[in-house]
């Protein structure tokens, strides 16, 4: 039989700190238990004192489960208890369940902190304490500080598979010729990311012709694929995605061209969720890009009261965004510096 080791910890939230300790203890043994300790008042508490996103332990056991995936010798364990703080864990307890969960003999325990050392011999005497990187000079950082001064604060310490919990999600939205594509490709060049172009439009350019040309069926397939490219999208993401077009918006474009409206649309507005949305008011030159049809100026007013109508009976709030192309720009970066500086950030 080989040799057996732990490491564990709240991951609260999981950082290239844990991902350094992981590593180099899954070198040291033939087999690794990496234990997520959670207590979900407790958990819940450290988050909310902190002022950031509540993490389940069901997204931090993700977290680990995605990084350790092609580390064949490496396991993930989950070990609740019932402390509401750190100082009221028991450390007894705990031991014993981590004992039970994993069933062998402990001959290793990877821990970053020095001070563990009394506790572990008293509770795993027949296991060696391997300290990595105690004084954080590989990875300097720790989950205490990322919680204190915010994730973005400490974003190149977050790990690639945890970063799209934490990627804000900006919608673009308005009628025709409202510059949401325009404004959705700049803001993703000036904040370094990534954004989602409207499917509707790649799907009517596939098709060849305007909106007008996509019958009953294609609308539940553009908020299908539109999602489904979103995502792809908030992997790649740096902090913000920016999402031109969603599905109460398509919901409308269906209605407007093919008199018809689609249950499965309505549902998927009521399931997905966006931190800000950018109103476009329709009061920049009606442009004819060949794939748009309702460029009158009372159309447009028409349609353009319809949308904040539809928007306004499922309690989405938005804020408009309106003047020159310049002024639109300035005014979508304000409200997007906001929600990035939020203190929950």
């Amino acid at each position: 039989m080989g040799t057996v080791g732990f490491i564990g910890g709240k991951f609260l939230p999981l950082h290239l700190g844990h991902v350094h300790a992981i590593t180099r203890a899954a070198c040291l043994c033939d087999e690794l238990y990496v234990v997520l300790s959670f207590s979900q008042a407790r958990d819940r508490k450290l988050c909310e004192k902190a002022g950031i996103q509540i993490m389940p332990y069901e997204v931090r056991l993700r977290w680990l489960s995605g990084l350790v995936k092609d580390m064949e010798n490496v396991h993930v364990l989950a070990v609740e208890d019932t402390a509401e703080t750190d100082e009221a864990y028991d450390w007894a307890a705990g031991a014993a369940d981590i004992r039970r969960k994993i069933g062998k003999r402990i001959d290793y325990v990877f821990s970053s902190e020095t001070s563990y050392e009394p506790i572990f011999q008293q509770l795993y005497p027949e296991a060696r304490h391997i300290i990595l990187d105690a004084e954080r000079k590989q990875v300097p950082i720790s989950a205490t500080r990322i919680r204190e001064e915010g994730i973005f604060t400490h974003w190149e310490h977050i790990p690639a598979i945890v970063r799209p919990t934490f990627v804000k999600k900006v919608v673009v939205v308005g009628t025709e010729s409202c510059g949401k594509s325009t404004l959705t490709r700049y803001l993703a060049k000036l904040y370094n990311t990534v954004f989602v172009e409207e499917y509707g439009r790649t799907v009517c350019e596939e098709v060849g012709g305007c909106e007008t040309i996509l019958t009953e069926e294609f609308y539940p397939h553009i908020a299908y694929g539109h999602k489904m490219k979103e995502y792809e999208a908030i992997k790649q993401a740096n902090k913000v995605l920016f999402v031109d077009t969603e599905a109460v918006v398509t919901q409308f474009y269906s209605e407007l061209y093919t008199g018809s409206t689609f249950s499965v649309l309505d549902q998927v507005a009521k399931e997905q969720q966006y931190d800000l949305w950018l109103y476009m008011e329709p009061d920049v030159p009606w442009v004819d890009d060949g794939l748009r049809v309702h460029g009158e100026n009372q159309v447009r007013h028409e349609n353009n009261e319809k949308l904040k109508r539809m928007l306004r009976e499922r309690h989405i709030a938005y804020v408009s965004i309106a003047g020159s192309y310049h002024e639109r720009l300035r005014q979508a970066m304000e409200h997007v510096d906001a929600l990035l500086q939020k203190p929950s950030q």
